[in-house]
């Protein structure tokens, strides 16, 4: 394994129950000013914003609403909740919902403190925090980004269409409540959504050097083949308890860095489809699903050993028989069947994407320098057409 470094400083309450047993008394380690950041209007409806207002004000906290986070959350939002802290003296932000709740907090707990530019100084670039943000606490209600457990945003800058994210360790929640419960009302094509997103950040840290035995690969075979056992139970019955469980740790444990120690990282995917919704306001794991099988299909040759194995260990197609490239394109074939499975978008124009636009994107994106063979943008261009 490569060297590494290792730090998370989330603390983890996970299971039925644990906002009404746990967050009162989390939140009275901080000052009385508490902002409560949400989407839209959901967790209105399903009883949680209720439950989270009550424990807050058992607590006696003074409490500031902070809601309409949008799906792919704006630098103009972060700029309104950083004002709004500021102007309410924040002493500590409640994230409830899913990644794109607890990514927009991050960047408001960084804007709040800081009087630079926090977009030009952290996320155009990377940048050295010499600072202490907002202490964040969220509340997981949706099953995906895994936002919960790292210090990573991923915000998107409407003016320069750039959608970006950065992981500062200091953003790292200093609490994280999981209960599986939360997400039995998220409606099934949000689910599964979100439960690709799971699936494709394991695969992007999976297919990336090195390739020789290591803990982080052997890891990440077994939290696919759970993702995937899990994903068709929770279709099937959307109130599975186990299987609701099971993806919520999934998720953290493909993003709170464990996996990753040792790995390149191949986010190539997660860099076009980033993009494609910088310019179209997509659906986050819609776009990756129309993205992976094409996308693998052009680089597999240049990882055909990892490919193979992915095909054998994760999928369990027989190699007997088969060249190791038969193998692994079995394997990349196994996907995108299980996408049409779990029935996510197969292409860009079932998203309603313009083709008109695709070069434009194309020519924006990242070139991720993980990956088994790094892309062109003509490259990219020619995987977007192929992708339509």
């Amino acid at each position: 394994m490569n060297n590494f470094i290792f730090e998370n400083g989330t603390k983890t309450y996970f299971g039925k129950g644990c906002v009404k047993e746990y967050l009162s008394c989390l939140t009275k380690h901080y000052g009385p000013n508490v902002m409560f950041a949400y989407g839209g209007g959901s967790i209105q409806k399903n009883g949680i914003y209720d439950e989270v207002m009550e424990s807050l004000n058992r607590a006696g906290k003074n409490i500031i609403r902070f809601p309409g986070i949008m799906a792919n959350p704006t630098y103009e939002k972060v700029l309104e909740g950083a004002k709004l802290a500021r102007e309410n003296k924040v002493d500590l932000i409640i994230g409830v919902g899913g990644g794109s709740v607890m990514d927009c907090c991050k960047a408001v707990s960084m804007a709040a403190v800081y009087s630079g530019d926090i977009w030009a100084d952290f996320f155009a670039r990377p940048g050295i925090m010499d600072f202490e943000p907002l202490p964040v606490g969220v509340v997981v209600t949706v099953a995906g980004t895994g936002s919960e457990m790292n210090g990573g945003a991923v915000i998107t800058n409407e003016e320069l269409k750039i959608k970006t994210g950065r992981d500062y360790p200091k953003c790292n929640p200093k609490f994280a409540l999981l209960d599986p419960v939360y997400t039995y009302s998220v409606p099934k094509k949000q689910m599964v959504s979100g439960g690709f997103d799971i699936l494709s950040h394991i695969m992007e840290i999976y297919f990336s050097e090195p390739d020789e035995d290591n803990v982080s690969d052997d890891m990440a075979e077994a939290l696919m083949k759970n993702v995937i056992r899990n994903l068709r139970a929770a279709i099937r019955n959307p109130q599975d308890y186990s299987a609701r469980s099971n993806l919520m740790w999934d998720a953290a444990m493909a993003e709170n860095r464990i996996i990753k120690l040792g790995k390149r990282m191949d986010f190539e995917c997660h860099n076009m489809e980033h993009q494609l919704g910088a310019y179209t306001n997509c659906n986050h794991g819609e776009g990756l699903a129309a993205l992976h099988p094409v996308y693998y299909r052009h680089i597999y040759k240049d990882g055909l050993a990892k490919f193979s194995r992915f095909a054998t260990h994760v999928w369990g197609i027989s190699n007997e028989g088969k060249t190791m490239k038969e193998t692994a394109l079995a394997g990349v074939e196994a996907l995108a069947g299980f996408i049409r499975e779990i029935g996510l978008p197969t292409s860009l124009r079932e998203m309603g994407i313009d083709k008109a636009d695709l070069k434009k994107i194309a020519d924006s994106c990242g070139i991720s320098a993980g990956s088994y063979r790094q892309l062109t943008h003509q490259e990219i261009f020619e995987i977007f057409k192929e992708c339509y």
